[in-house]
């Protein structure tokens, strides 16, 4: 990352203040000009490119890519890290074009040039999403912390849209309230579009059942290697008051056609054991791990004994697998937890950017 000395900290400092307000995001755009959003693409949006790049990961593992020719709509692109991420993941020649939305034509023109730069070959398309919404022309949705910035018109506006894609990536903050925000998007969706991430089920959210008001669907993304070591960023963390050791997130991938729920690769397990995933971070502790698991039967807190399964209760206690399993359980302990996703060799680095 650039020296944190060189950094514009006034516009940074505004811009943190404005989205930890929540409600003063909405009252217009807040991209003043290039430098604002080239300090914020090196910092900020890089951090928010690491929950981009976990669940990409996620989803190149599980060998799901989004449909071949879309154009690629990023909505809210700000300085447009997740739409260069995304055509990182799964290559340029596999859209037809980028268009890139934002309240602030300053950052829609940053985003653009930062774009143009690392896919040349790429087109860029100068389509609204109303234009699109209108039209038969075939899109990727990608969208990245909007939800706690939009008024209820424009909320509603943004789901018509997912409702019209090809296919829907979209990432949000982990917090409580962004992450039912989203879960309540997914319940709408989800008569209209396959989920692929992060359910195994289409029912109904469990969040929203009775007794699940506490609960949120939410993950964490690791730094790329090297970056706690990195001076410039420890500098950075300090400076700003951020956490660089995981950032919480939530997220929604969908895929156009009803059906079933995520292609998960069969297990060699029993038919009490269903595909679940597994929110948060799990709390481990030396005899067993305690875990939220989400299914079709709903939430689950359960218990992993050690002695069944040492080897991943050791592991969920550094360095978490994809937390997809088909978990065979009694409705507080866990028996047998079979892996869903394939993991590559611990020291296989991530693709990004």
């Amino acid at each position: 990352m650039p020296d944190p000395a060189q950094l514009d900290w006034s516009a940074l400092d505004r811009l943190r203040a404005t989205f930890l307000a929540r409600d003063a995001a909405a009252a217009g755009p807040y991209w003043r000009d290039h430098d604002t959003l080239a300090a914020y693409d090196a910092t900020y949006a890089e951090r928010i490119g690491w929950k981009w790049d976990a669940l990409l990961r996620e989803l190149r593992l599980r060998r799901w890519a989004p449909p071949a020719g879309t154009v690629l709509l990023d909505y809210g692109c700000g300085s447009g890290v997740a739409g260069r991420r995304m055509l990182a993941a799964f290559g340029a020649d596999n859209f037809a074009a980028l268009a890139l939305h934002d309240h602030s034509p300053e950052a829609a023109s940053f985003a653009a040039a930062r774009a143009a730069s690392a896919f040349p070959a790429l087109p860029l398309l100068d389509a609204s999403p109303s234009r699109l919404l209108d039209s038969s022309t075939p899109f990727t949705l990608v969208v990245s912390h909007v939800l706690n910035e939009l008024p209820p018109a424009a909320a509603e506006e943004l789901v018509a849209l997912a409702a019209r894609a090809t296919a829907v990536l979209w990432i949000e903050p982990g917090t409580h309230a962004d992450s039912r925000a989203l879960a309540a998007a997914r319940d709408r969706l989800r008569s209209s579009h396959r989920i692929v991430a992060p359910c195994t089920h289409r029912e109904n959210c469990p969040l929203f059942a009775a007794g699940n008001e506490r609960e949120w669907c939410h993950f964490f993304a690791e730094p790329p290697p090297g970056v706690q070591n990195d001076s410039g960023w420890v500098r950075f963390a300090q400076r700003a008051g951020v956490d660089l050791r995981s950032q919480a997130y939530s997220c929604l991938v969908l895929e156009r056609g009803a059906g079933v729920a995520a292609d998960l690769p069969a297990a060699e397990t029993p038919a009490a054991a269903p595909s679940a995933r597994v929110l948060g971070r799990p709390e481990v502790f030396k005899p067993y791990a305690r875990l939220l698991a989400c299914d079709a039967r709903g939430l689950h807190w359960l218990e992993l004994p050690k002695r069944v399964d040492p080897a991943l209760v050791k592991r969920l206690a550094k360095d978490p697998p994809t937390p997809l399993y088909a978990l065979a359980h009694d409705g507080r302990r866990i028996a047998a937890a079979t892996p869903l996703v394939a993991e590559p060799p611990p020291d296989a680095a991530p693709s990004g950017e």
